[in-house]
């Protein structure tokens, strides 16, 4: 039977590229676990933010498998080293995602608006001096500044940005992030959410939690979603008719880093 995640064997490197971790293992064992949702689902866009060695959007694809028939997979980096990297993962394990050279979704979040269905995320959580952050390099993988916040503040706007009605976000924290904050923070936008898996290791305590929104408690706001993301099916169509023009812009953005 084909494993229902990346092999370790068949994930590529690159000095400059974040190495799949406990970190990484436990998000892909915490969407292993919630397959049987994920199918029922039924994903149609799912995209990885920061996909460094593609342990993990190589993992989600093979974890839904051809059971989602028809889910489109994408994924971004800053780090072009990790795009081509994750690019021989996905080609190694015999699946496809398109791959974008982008920070967190700088240029795509308008034509996304309220079109993924699924976002996993392994953000730089590790808490730093500021001046750490964004810096380049496989530093960059990890550096996560004050509480190991920086990034993960600017990821969770642009993740409601992109999120469909039915969305869902996993995202890994690390206890320092302070993950119920977040969880408040989520909640005041509309959000429900759960720890989906808590893992401790010698050096730090995981928690993968997942986010949907909740129309019971959004009000009003819901009905800005509706109108933001009327005819979801139909606008990812459009998506994915434009995969060449999507492809040709990554070249270019990536051929300009």
């Amino acid at each position: 039977m084909p494993s229902r995640t990346a092999q370790i064997r068949f994930v590529s490197s690159h000095p400059e590229v974040y190495e799949p971790c406990d970190d990484s293992f436990a998000l892909v064992d915490a969407l292993l676990a919630d397959r049987t949702n994920l199918l029922e689902h039924r994903p149609t866009l799912c995209m990885e933010i920061g996909c460094g060695s593609g342990y993990i959007i190589t993992s989600l694809a093979l974890i839904l498998g051809q059971e989602a028939n028809g889910a489109y997979y994408m994924a971004t980096d800053i780090n072009p080293h990790a795009v081509k990297v994750t690019r021989e993962t996905l080609d190694a394990h015999g699946v496809d995602a398109e791959l974008i050279t982008t920070d967190i979704a700088s240029g795509l979040a308008r034509r996304l608006a309220g079109l993924v269905d699924v976002i996993v995320v392994n953000p730089p959580y590790v808490p730093t001096p500021e001046e750490e952050v964004g810096r380049g390099g496989i530093a960059s993988a990890w550096a996560g500044g004050e509480n190991g916040r920086s990034v993960i503040d600017k990821i969770l706007p642009i993740a409601d940005i992109l999120l469909s009605d039915k969305g869902w976000l996993y995202m890994v924290t690390l206890t320092a992030n302070s993950p119920s904050d977040i969880c408040r923070q989520m909640r005041q936008k509309g959000y429900a959410s759960r720890i989906v898996l808590q893992r401790s290791t010698e050096e730090e305590s995981l928690h993968i939690v997942k986010f949907w929104r909740d129309f019971d408690t959004q009000g009003a706001a819901s009905d800005i979603y509706s109108v933001k993301k009327t005819g979801h099916a139909n606008l990812v169509e459009s998506l994915l008719s434009q995969c060449s023009q999507l492809s040709f812009w990554r070249h270019n953005n990536g051929n300009s880093s």
